[in-house]
């Protein structure tokens, strides 16, 4: 068994990357660590539905990585890279569901996220990983940097298109829509409930966090330097992204040509489905399941491409990613302890 341990388990991610990891048939959850002041409590004594289920007593970060073979951190930014530190002097595999590990350039860092790393070494170790683009480069990872819940969807949505060429990287934009869980657990005034329910709007407008990661994968993709317009709204829901994407045509393909294109380009890919002609994308056919749902549209008016993308943010989006990353990583079935099945209602 793969024992594994959790360093901020009582946060939203923390505690969906639990509920996941306590049904995987290869994984033992050996330690977990709130960021909070909940230690040495048990974890149904702060989510009373784990009730029966799990009471394991959280404590210091020094034991949970003591005693794990995999260490997850689901934690703000700036706190990831001493326990980075750490796990690689332990011989310990450490996945980072937080940003630290993302960016590579540290000047862009610095800009978006205002925090200096201490090591560069570490970020030359760490192999970032959305794992249908990049699960080759794990077999000998030791950190892995978990993506963000944003740039999965719009990375999912253009790889295709910008590897083959078939979009003008100058004209992309993506527009997505999150749920609340996106936020985080920390409450903040335009996370009430007032605030929330029975609204829509847009937040964070050009100067979100998760454009330089977006622009970074789309980059390495590309070959060459791409720059997107990404606007965020937030949702009054639960959990869930869509994101519409939208590019111009740098060829004359038909929408079949297209779908073609992208069926074949995710055709071995457990966790990404190409939905059929004529249906679009709808976050709710994805929810509490690592799927991300794809729809591929045209507009020849204007000579789009306009792909709509579907995930849960906490499953695709940050937990079931990260222990897809573990099993591909370890050499287990990808799909293990990830086998969710959307509900129905």
């Amino acid at each position: 068994m793969i024992k594994a341990g959790i360093i901020g388990a009582t946060g939203y991610v923390g505690n969906e990357l639990l509920r996941l990891l306590l049904r995987h048939p290869s994984v033992e959850v050996s330690g977990l660590r709130d960021v909070d002041s909940y230690e040495g409590k048990g974890y149904d004594s702060v989510y009373a539905n784990y009730a029966e289920i799990c009471n394991i007593k959280m404590t210091d970060q020094d034991t949970v990585i003591q005693n794990a073979d995999v260490v997850f951190t689901c934690l703000p930014a700036g706190f990831s890279e001493r326990i980075a530190i750490n796990c690689l002097e332990s011989g310990k595999m450490l996945i980072d569901l937080g940003s630290d590990m993302r960016i590579r350039d540290e000047d862009v860092n610095k800009e978006w996220y205002g925090i200096d790393r201490q090591r560069q070494d570490i970020i030359a170790q760490t192999v970032y990983s959305i794992p249908e683009l990049h699960g080759q480069r794990l077999k000998s990872a030791r950190i892995i940097a978990n993506p963000g819940c944003y740039p999965t969807t719009a990375a999912l949505a253009l790889a295709p298109a910008v590897e083959q060429g078939l979009v003008d990287t100058k004209t992309i934009i993506i527009d997505s829509k999150s749920g609340v869980t996106g936020a985080g657990k920390g409450p903040t005034a335009e996370t009430q409930y007032a605030e929330v329910n029975e609204a829509f709007r847009a937040y964070k407008i050009g100067q979100h966090r998760h454009i330089p990661e977006i622009e970074q994968i789309l980059s390495d993709i590309a070959g060459s330097s791409v720059k997107v317009t990404f606007t965020p709204h937030l949702l009054p829901v639960n959990r869930g992204i869509l994101s519409t994407v939208y590019a111009g045509l740098s060829s004359d393909l038909s929408q079949d040509e297209l779908w073609d294109v992208y069926n074949d380009f995710y055709k071995d890919k457990r966790f990404v489905r190409i939905l059929p002609q004529g249906m679009a994308a709808n976050m709710k056919n994805v929810k509490y399941s690592n799927y991300c749902d794809i729809s591929v549209h045209t507009d020849r008016r204007t000579g789009r491409l306009i792909v709509v993308s579907a995930i849960d943010n906490m499953v695709k989006g940050a937990a079931g990613q990260a222990i897809q990353n573990m099993n591909i990583a370890l050499g287990l079935e990808e799909s293990m302890g990830l086998d969710l099945i959307p509900p129905t209602f």
